[in-house]
């Protein structure tokens, strides 16, 4: 069995041993080959890396921004911002100005975001205690798991429905147990209160300690009653969330975004998302705001989830009409810096139109 090592940057030539035969010089070749690239990778001044932006890729660089480079980060500026989506969908930048304005771009939608996003965690996991409580009668978390925590059995019994539901409960269990631990090793205050004193921990701390994801598997374990009271709670329209199960597909669309915003990383493009956005939430945006084809893999789709759940949870016109002109406003600040069809690639052909119907729709909600 033959087994080739990489290529090496400056020899020409493939280092190939045979395993079977003698691994020991399969691993002191490894070794070396390991150590070269070492030594080959050299660390550019910053400096050096806006020569390289401007001979390597064409970039015009002005010579009073080393600074903003230094700033912004070669590799989380300039390699993270010169791609829509996928790597193989390079942007033409033509100056740092260009990529600057980009950078800027993001970095006003995530401070534009986070509160919103922050807000709207909050209030949802407030509203899900509440319709909690209301069912099972109690706080105690065995209580409301034998209660309230029973999705599985709107299904047939031994169906792989059941089965599937039945895990998920299961291990939703393991999950709460296992952030209630790291928490209490962490000395978080609402965890060691309780177990400290002795005492089971109630279903408001317990979210506390709970990732808008595991919140979101609580929801979905969550029987009928607890769905349509907190659908209720949100005003929800009853014709397209007669299950209550829009509110779990609201918390699934936003936790990858609460993720990306919370951690600094790159949202523009939307590239955090881990997963589709659920069909049903996307009709049910459309018909409450008189829009079709909204599409997710643009960043202003998130703005109009965000403005239809603020306003359900009865945030002012004024409030949500700020928060869309500042996002309208970002929007036509990058449209003004970056070649049209670039601007069409990151924020789509239809989000003027789309974001009018939003002003529309807040001004008559």
């Amino acid at each position: 069995m033959q087994y080739c090592i990489g290529k090496l940057s400056i020899q020409y030539r493939y280092f190939c041993v045979n395993i079977n035969e003698n691994r020991s010089v399969f691993g002191k070749n490894l070794q070396v080959i390991q150590h070269i690239h070492r030594r080959e990778k050299i660390m550019l001044t910053i400096n050096q890396l806006m020569k390289y932006l401007r001979t390597k890729h064409h970039i015009a660089v002005k010579s009073n921004q080393a600074q903003d480079l230094r700033n912004m980060g070669y590799y989380h500026g300039f390699k993270g911002y010169r791609f829509i989506r996928i790597p193989s969908q390079r942007i033409s930048f033509t100056s740092l100005d260009e990529i600057i304005a980009l950078n800027k771009f993001d970095m006003h939608l995530k401070a534009l975001f986070y509160p919103k996003v922050m807000f709207i965690e909050n209030a949802l996991k407030s509203y899900v205690i509440e319709s909690t409580l209301k069912n099972a009668k109690s706080e105690n978390l065995d209580v409301i798991f034998n209660k309230s925590i029973t999705d599985y059995r709107s299904y047939t019994p031994g169906s792989d429905m059941y089965h599937k539901q039945y895990a998920k409960r299961m291990m939703l269990k393991g999950k709460i147990n296992s952030a209630l631990i790291r928490d209490y090793g962490n000395n978080k205050k609402t965890v060691n209160h309780f177990f400290d004193a002795d005492k089971s921990i109630p279903i408001w701390a317990i979210f506390e300690s709970l990732t808008l994801g595991e919140f979101g598997t609580f929801f979905a374990c969550a029987n009928s009653d607890v769905k349509l009271y907190t659908s209720a709670t949100l005003h929800l329209p009853n014709n397209l969330d007669s299950d209550g199960k829009i509110t779990e597909y609201i918390i699934y669309s936003l936790k990858d975004l609460r993720n990306a915003v919370a951690h600094n990383n790159i949202i523009f493009d939307t590239r955090f998302r881990t997963g589709k956005i659920n069909q049903r939430l996307v009709a049910l945006l459309e018909a409450e705001v008189g829009i079709v084809n909204l599409d997710f893999k643009y960043i202003y789709a998130y703005s109009i989830l965000l403005t239809y759940v603020l306003r359900k949870m009865g945030e002012s016109k004024i409030t949500c009409k700020q928060f869309l002109n500042a996002f309208i406003s970002s929007t036509d600040e990058l449209r003004n810096q970056l070649p049209a069809n670039v601007c069409n690639q990151i924020l789509g052909t239809q989000q003027r139109s789309h974001l009018k119907q939003l002003q529309n729709f807040i001004s008559n909600s």
